[in-house]
Formats: structure tokens, C-alpha cells, sequence
């Protein structure tokens, strides 16, 4: 359908959703509970039409006028441009129950209420209207069957009258009703969901839209000052390009080695480690590699601040404030309590489409799973922004803690297979000091050293050490040292 017959909603994340917009001259039905969405949703619907130059008319039935001003107003909108009209049943009604004795005074009710809202139609002529709400209607109607009739009589005034309708609906009927359903072109179905601890979570799903094919599934979106935002659902197979398969540098020579050469471009990386192992430290390090050689980089983090990664990052010798003001390196903290894993990834994906970021790193994997409902989640929408990641040449490297600091230690979800290689980090001791030793267990695009080597880091920066070859059981977390001392890496 070409996009001059498509309605856009005012919302970007919404008209992908929706695969361009609503087809026009059409009755769509908007439902979910009070204080969803609903009526931003709808302002916003109108504000993109009168933007165009389209006469667009707002009928309340549940909310005075001055609310939906005051709506408005916090978000900093105005309403110009579009004709709000507050249809009160309450006087007429009473008047009309002394007048009236042949008829049922909710059937006069109904009439007299459907002939004023036409009256303003009529006046306006608009090319949109949104109805909020129809739980007036209903209660109107009393009946399913005069309730029916009335929505099926609207459905065709409106369509002879070449006028797109949005009828916001808070599912005050019973829920097995799917009489709105039915009637309407085109469903939208906004969900709420309130978490143990942080912003709820709001989520749209398009249940149906005639002839269009629309991106199903849940997708993500939040109510902010300036309107809502819809971030649409990642999936990885709609961005496939061909990046070449080349080596990048991870900025330390021993370290490349140890990788097999260096990172491969376009793969992820798993960095498993206890805390204060080293894991964040490596992941920068990597990231500020590719922001020198000119491919911006970008960081996500869960679980410090910002002010803690440039602290650490100057005790190493690396200052990462002339990197960001250059817009190579961008770093993002995220709180996993206020942002949901939809929004992440959007975030994500904007960064590297218009920044043409090259190498993304996510600490930790931890927090990303504390942004996640349920784990099985967290795998799938983990996987789909690897997979895009990898469609667009992007590197990336995730770093995941692992419970414990000797002995057998666990990560809180095994998503190693997803990576396309893995590091591991361990502590151990020798000489009556901790030290830290690091490895390569898996990589799928090549060979890589199979060797344990000591990590250390200081004011000059991370120093990968000598082969440990006279250690036994270091990744166990219980090693023995049977070897000379002196092959060590100095503090």
C-alpha cells in the first residue's frame, strides 16, 4: 500500500510496527487498562494528522476537557489544529426522563448522544477522530446487540465519510467479548505489567490489521514527557549485510595472541570472571583499541558509574575523556529498574546506526538479565541482538560474573553457546599474593591459544604474562604452583 494511503500515528516506533502506519478511512480499535497510554497514544495520532493539514476532531466521553488540556500541556503539546469537543450525558438525561414515556430512557440517551457527536462531525469534517472512550457507549447501550448495532452504524458513517478512527476502549466488558474486535480493521492491544521492584512495563501488540503485514509480538514502550515511544521488537534476520571476516586488534600484542590473532570483526565475545577479576578493565580496554583506530565504540553499563569507569580507567593509564569528546566512545549507564530490555536494545541499535559504531561492549550481563522478566527472555532477545550485531560488522563483548571466587563458580544463565568466543578469567595464588590468570576456551572463527597466562593490571595499563605452565587446576579455582616463582609477572 503506498504510503500516501497510510495514517501516521506520530509515533516512529509505532508506524514500523505497523509496517508504515494505519491504512486510512478505516475504524481501528485501541485497547488496554486506565493510565496505559491510550489517550497519548490517541493525541499523538491527531497532532501527526494536523500537522499535515488535516482536520482532526477529539471526541472525550469519559474525561472533561480541561483534563485532556492538562494532558496536553505536560507534554508540552498544544492543540492546534484539532477540535476537542466534551460530550456530557448527564443533563440531557435528566430532562429527557421527564419528557419521555414510550421508550427506555438509556435508548433515548443513546440516540440523543450519537445525534450531538454527528452534529460536531458534521461541523469539523474531519479526516481523523478518536473516540475516548467507549465504555459511555456501552453503558449506553446496555445491550450487546444495540451496542453492536451502534458500532457498526459509526463504522459506516465514518467510512462513507473517508475519516480514519481510532476508538480507545479500556476493557470494561467482559473479557471473552470480542464484538470491538471483530468490527474494527485493525486491533492494538497495550499491556501493563507492574515489576516486584521499578517502572512497570508497558508493551503494545498489533492483534490484527487487515491486508498489512505487520511486526507481531510484543514490543517494548514507554510513556515520556514529549509523548510515548515504541521500540519495535529486534529481529536480526531483517539486517543482513556482508562483512568481511578480518582481525581486529585488542590494542595488547599478547593478548591478540592469546585470542588467536586478535578479535574477529562482526563476532561476539563472552568474558567470564569472579569480581574484580579484570573482566570490565579487558572490555574497555578493547573498546578504546577500536575508538583509536578510528571505529567508534560504545559502552553499556549496568553496574557502575560513569565516574568509576574514567577513575579506573586513569589508574590504568588511560584517559577516556578526550575519546568521548571526540565522539569515538560513547558510553551509556543503564538502570536496569527504570529501562526494559526493548529500549536497550533500541538504544543499541540507534548508536550504531547513527553513530556507525563498530564495537559494542555490555557490562554485564548480569543487569541486562535484571532488565528481563523471565531468563528463557533474555536468551532469545539476547540472541537476536548478537545476530544483528553481527549482520552489521559490529564486534561486541559481554562481560557476565560469575558466582564465587574459588572453587566451582556459576553464571546465572549459561548463554556461552550464543558467543562466539570466550574468555576466562581466574584468580589464583603464588607467593603469598592473589593473581590473576586469564584464557581462551572457545572460538568459532579460528584457532586460538590453548594456553593459561597471568593477567596483571597497573598505571601503564593490562600485561598479558608468560605461559603458567608449572600450574595445575588454575580454572578450577584450586591451583598448585610447582614451578620457579621468577616466571611470574611482576607487580
Amino acid at each position: 500500500m503506498p504510503q500516501s494511503e497510510r495514517a501516521g500515528t506520530g509515533i516512529p516506533g509505532l508506524d514500523h510496527v505497523l509496517a508504515g502506519g494505519l491504512p486510512r478511512d478505516r475504524i481501528y480499535l485501541l485497547q488496554g487498562d486506565p493510565g496505559v497510554g491510550k489517550t497519548t497514544i490517541g493525541l499523538q495520532f491527531l497532532m501527526e494528522g494536523a500537522r499535515h493539514g488535516e482536520r482532526c476532531l477529539y471526541v472525550t466521553l469519559s474525561e472533561t476537557a480541561a483534563e485532556i488540556r492538562g494532558i496536553v500541556a505536560s507534554h508540552g503539546w498544544t492543540l492546534d489544529g484539532i477540535d476537542l469537543v466534551e460530550l456530557s450525558t448527564i443533563e440531557p438525561s435528566t430532562a429527557l426522563e421527564v419528557e419521555n414515556t414510550l421508550f427506555e430512557p438509556s435508548e433515548v440517551e443513546l440516540h440523543e448522544t450519537t445525534r450531538h457527536l454527528l452534529e460536531h462531525v458534521e461541523r469539523v469534517n474531519p479526516s481523523r477522530v478518536v473516540f475516548d472512550s467507549l465504555s459511555e457507549l456501552r453503558l449506553l447501550a446496555q445491550s450487546a446487540l444495540r451496542y453492536r448495532r451502534q458500532i457498526l452504524g459509526l463504522k459506516q458513517y465514518f467510512t462513507d465519510k473517508h475519516t480514519t478512527v481510532l476508538l480507545l476502549d479500556d476493557r470494561t466488558s467482559h473479557p471473552t467479548d470480542l464484538q470491538l474486535q471483530s468490527l474494527a480493521h485493525g486491533v492494538l492491544h497495550l499491556d501493563q505489567i507492574p515489576p516486584v521492584y521499578g517502572e512497570d512495563r508497558r508493551r503494545i501488540r498489533v492483534l490484527k490489521l487487515r491486508g498489512v503485514k505487520f511486526r507481531g509480538g510484543y514490543h517494548d514502550f514507554t510513556i515520556k514527557s514529549g509523548g510515548v515511544e515504541v521500540y519495535p521488537r529486534l529481529i536480526a534476520a531483517d539486517h543482513r549485510v556482508v562483512a568481511p571476516m578480518e582481525q581486529v586488534s585488542t590494542g595488547v600484542r599478547e593478548l591478540d595472541a592469546l585470542v588467536g590473532g586478535g578479535l574477529v570483526r562482526g563476532t561476539s565475545t563472552l568474558v567470564l570472571g569472579p569480581a574484580g577479576s579484570g573482566k570490565s578493565a579487558l572490555a574497555v580496554q578493547c573498546a578504546v583499541a577500536s575508538a583509536r583506530r578510528g571505529e567508534p565504540a560504545a559502552l553499556f553499563v549496568f553496574d557502575e558509574r560513569v565516574a568509576t569507569i574514567y577513575e579506573r580507567s586513569r589508574s590504568l593509564g588511560c584517559d577516556l575523556e578526550p575519546l568521548v569528546a571526540a565522539g569515538t566512545l560513547h558510553i551509556t549507564q543503564i538502570d536496569p529498574a527504570e529501562m526494559s530490555a526493548g529500549e536497550l536494545t533500541s538504544r543499541i541499535q540507534s548508536l550504531v546506526e547513527g553513530r556507525d559504531i563498530r564495537f559494542v561492549v555490555i557490562d554485564s550481563l548480569n543487569g541486562y538479565l535484571n532488565a528481563m522478566p523471565e531468563e528463557k527472555q533474555l536468551t532469545i532477545q539476547l540472541h537476536e541482538v548478537l545476530g544483528y550485531l553481527g549482520h552489521k560488522g559490529v564486534t561486541s563483548m559481554l562481560v557476565m560474573v560469575q558466582h564465587g571466587l574459588l572453587g566451582s563458580m556459576q553464571t546465572p544463565v549459561d548463554i556461552s553457546y550464543l558467543a562466539d568466543a570466550v574468555i576466562v578469567l581466574r584468580y589464583f595464588e603464588a607467593g603469598g599474593q592473589i593473581r590473576k590468570a586469564i584464557s581462551t576456551l572457545k572460538k568459532r572463527s579460528g584457532a586460538h591459544e590453548t594456553k593459561i597466562r597471568e593477567l596483571s593490571l597497573d598505571n601503564r595499563g593490562i600485561h598479558v604474562g608468560e605461559p603458567l605452565a608449572d600450574f595445575v587446576g588454575i580454572l578450577t579455582g584450586v591451583p598448585t604452583f610447582t614451578g620457579d616463582p621468577r616466571k611470574l609477572v611482576d607487580k
